[in-house]
């Protein structure tokens, strides 16, 4: 073996024991980190818990388990059978996750219990300095049961997925504020209460004004920053139809320097008010939906100022300030 092999075995030895020997002093840390969230509050932060918690991925990946799962916060108790998160040693700012059921969420305060199944439910999120790129959240064969009630199913439905995109010619660096574009849709909904059977829905969301570092989103404070540069929710189109029935919306909404909601929303509907009939009562249906047209169909305008929730000029609701 010549010298200059030599240099180069005892090179690649030296760089695999370094990067060994880094890959489990970061693994500890993150390890550190995870566990650490069993000591947050439940109030400022959620608290979570993890049974059994394990790094793995070595040498190119760090695969965090923790399972089974408690997240805390307040009164809000969630047991979640396992979670997964695994990130590229060369692709830090991309995570992707992985959920196993059944989600159990139980409230102390109220003594409610609802239980979430599904065959397969995945995430990710990717950041382009420290703003979102991306985030997609999907989950198939979904069936929503509470546990007080027996084991018979309240709802179930085929897919259900949200995607949040930045819209990159919206970004203003100088004011470092972004703006994300939002999808989600849910398929075959079957929702026997409501008498909804193959119910399909998709919306389509636009928000401006957001800071573009997602690492100050916990900023109590960030609602009235966003307040003070106008951000804007704007709902580009909202509709959900299951053949007999269809719904439509769309419109925008503002926080006013009081913290309350500002804005417009229409909302066009046929067959919708025969199917809410038992659950919202004259006259916030008509109030809500508005008068029926000629062929049954239903036009209303809902409006947000001070406060209140208007249909036309009478108020039918009210919404506390959100600062």
């Amino acid at each position: 073996m010549s010298k200059r092999i030599k240099i180069l075995v005892v090179v690649v030895v030296a760089v695999l024991l370094i990067w060994s020997v880094a890959w489990y002093i970061i693994s500890g840390q993150v390890r550190t980190q995870v566990a650490a969230l069993a000591q947050a509050d439940g109030v400022t932060s959620p608290r979570v818990v993890c049974e059994n918690l394990n790094v793995t991925g070595y040498p190119f990946r760090f695969d965090v388990d923790c399972s089974p799962a408690r997240i805390t916060i307040e009164d809000v108790s969630a047991d979640i059978a396992g979670i997964r998160a695994s990130v590229l040693v060369y692709r830090p700012t991309h995570v992707l996750a992985s959920a196993l059921g059944p989600l159990s969420v139980s409230d102390a305060f109220t003594g409610s219990r609802n239980a979430l199944d599904w065959s397969g439910l995945e995430a990710s999120l990717r950041l382009d300095d420290w703003r979102i790129s991306r985030l997609s959240v999907s989950a198939h064969d979904l069936v929503w049961t509470n546990p007080l009630m027996g084991e018979a199913p309240i709802a179930t439905a085929t897919l259900s997925e949200l995607h949040l995109l930045d819209i990159p010619e919206q970004h203003d660096p100088d004011r470092h504020l972004a703006s994300l574009a939002g999808y989600a849709r849910t398929q075959n909904l079957v929702y026997p209460a409501l008498t909804l059977t193959d119910t399909n829905s998709e919306i389509q969301l636009e928000l401006t004004g957001l800071p573009d570092d997602v690492r100050i989103w916990n900023d109590p404070l960030l609602l009235r920053t966003m307040q003070a540069v106008d951000a804007t929710l704007r709902i580009v189109s909202a509709r959900a139809t299951d053949g007999a029935s269809t719904l439509t919306a769309e419109g925008e909404i503002q926080l006013d320097p009081q913290g309350q909601l500002e804005g417009q929303i229409s909302i066009n509907s046929t067959g919708v008010a025969e199917r809410v009939g038992p659950y919202l009562q004259e006259p916030i249906r008509t109030l809500v939906l508005g008068t029926p047209a000629a062929d049954g169909s239903h036009t209303n305008i809902l409006s947000f100022r001070a406060g209140g929730v208007f249909s036309g000029l009478i108020p039918i609701g009210a919404v506390p300030p959100l600062f």
